[in-house]
């Protein structure tokens, strides 16, 4: 046996693999600061465009898809509630509807602590919702169906809209709840809050001097089904404390609510 041309062979093996391991690593080390010069200049024209956030999320953040039905409402439900100053209809539906006997005043400047005690006095499961918008027009206040914390965005099948009239006060309010909450898949790293924001800069969808507000992480309807429905981790970004926009925090998807369903911007 010749060693000599043996040790030729691993020296030479060798040599291919360090330099296969290199070309690896330039390529990869390359790739990072492309993603790192993409994200800055990204960045640059936001400054450009004078549109400002507030601090993002560093870290990795995972989310999964949820499952859930809508509640049909019981006589049991509306027993519940009998003691209550409210003449509650519905039993044998997804709706409850709300008549106050006594309308509740609400002050000029709307604050959501206004009716923390009656959601946890008077509705059912009225700590499972959290404050979601004010409509002026509509004359509506809109609470949101929460789980583990997160928002399901206005979700038909999961909200509370209360009526107000003309002297501000509360005079009724439809509830919808959805049940059996699952979770579908395991959690998964979501995308970062920043490449939302670039979807919705580069859809046209963030005007100029637009500074966004909030940001905030919770659910909206991917799938609606006749007895269910599957739910996406939705990114909702507020512009100038007015106007909300959402994104899928999986897919990226810019999302606008119609009344029934979602829909989706490619």
């Amino acid at each position: 046996m010749d060693w000599s041309k043996i040790k030729t062979i691993f020296i030479i093996t060798f040599l291919i693999l360090d330099v296969y391991l290199l070309f690896q690593f330039m390529k990869i080390r390359d790739a990072n600061k492309y993603e790192v010069i993409t994200e800055a200049s990204f960045e640059e024209k936001l400054k450009a465009d004078e549109i400002t956030y507030k601090d993002l999320p560093k870290d990795p953040i995972q989310a999964q898809y949820l499952s859930a039905k809508p509640k049909v409402f019981t006589k049991v439900d509306i027993e519940k509630l009998k003691d209550e100053p409210v003449v509650i209809r519905g039993a044998g539906t997804t709706t409850l509807h709300a008549i106050l006997e006594k309308p509740l005043q609400l002050t000029a400047k709307f604050e959501p602590a206004e009716l923390s005690a009656f959601l946890n006095k008077n509705v059912l499961n009225g700590e499972d919702y959290q404050f979601g918008e004010k409509s002026d027009k509509d004359e509506t206040i809109t609470y949101y169906q929460q789980s583990e914390n997160y928002p399901l965005y206005k979700n038909i099948n999961g909200m509370i809209t209360f009526k107000l009239d003309e002297k501000n006060e509360i005079v009724s309010y439809e509830q919808t709840l959805l049940e059996e909450m699952e979770k579908l898949t395991a959690k998964e790293e979501i995308l970062q809050p920043l490449k939302a924001i670039e979807t919705l800069h580069q859809k046209g969808m963030l005007k100029s001097k637009s500074h966004i507000t909030r940001i905030e992480l919770g659910y909206s309807t991917l799938i609606q089904l006749a007895a269910s429905q599957v739910l996406a981790p939705t990114w909702r970004f507020e512009v100038d404390g007015k106007e909300s926009l959402f994104v899928n925090a999986f897919e990226g998807q810019i999302i606008q609510f119609n009344s029934d369903e979602n829909s989706k911007v490619e």
